[in-house]
């Protein structure tokens, strides 16, 4: 059996949303979400891959090496709470480009899938927008609203293509742990 993966939104998801994120001092963990990566990892026995929008690239706010600056900052955040994830893929493009990477387009989907050789449809997508879990659905993976970020105000239009809606993080992998533990 091949290994599971959660693919796991950023920005308001694992740190706390802040409008266009352009220094890595703008990174702040949500509290309890590496606790929940970690459990995700070892109770549940899950891959894990952060997939991001990142509009503001597109739009000449914010250069490659700033980007690696955040998701280093980001990383060592984790890290320094014992949380590992696999890797982070994003989406440089604006909203009206037409790529096929921008969620809820599955192309960070499918690169992960590739890169890791997982089944997406075995897979959980995790994240507080539309987009999201409009990837989830796009992919055949679970899906989890969280009410984190912008959560609460995606509700309404993410609601209906979510499998669940949670309060944060920490509670979608409580449901995950339950519905797929280690070994099934």
């Amino acid at each position: 059996m091949t290994r599971r993966f959660a693919l796991v939104d950023r920005d308001g998801t694992i740190n706390v949303e802040r409008d266009h994120i352009t220094d890595p001092d703008q990174i702040e963990l949500i509290p309890g979400s590496a606790d929940a990566l970690v459990r995700l990892r070892e109770e549940v026995g899950m891959g894990i891959v952060i997939v991001t929008n990142q509009a503001h690239m597109g739009r000449g706010e914010l250069a490659p090496a700033d980007l690696d600056r955040i998701h280093e900052r980001l990383l060592g955040l984790l890290a320094e709470d014992g949380a590992a994830v696999d890797a982070i893929l994003h989406c440089p493009h604006v909203p009206d480009a037409g790529c096929a990477c921008r969620k809820p387009a599955p192309g960070l989907a499918l690169e992960a899938a590739d890169r890791f050789g997982f089944d997406l449809s075995a897979s959980v997508v995790i994240g507080d927008h539309a987009g999201d879990v409009g990837l989830g659905r796009a992919v055949g993976a679970m899906t989890f609203l969280v009410l984190t970020g912008h959560g609460r105000e995606e509700r309404a239009s993410a609601e209906r293509l979510a499998d669940h809606v949670v309060p944060d993080l920490a509670a979608a992998v409580d449901i995950i742990a339950t519905l797929l533990p280690r070994g099934r």
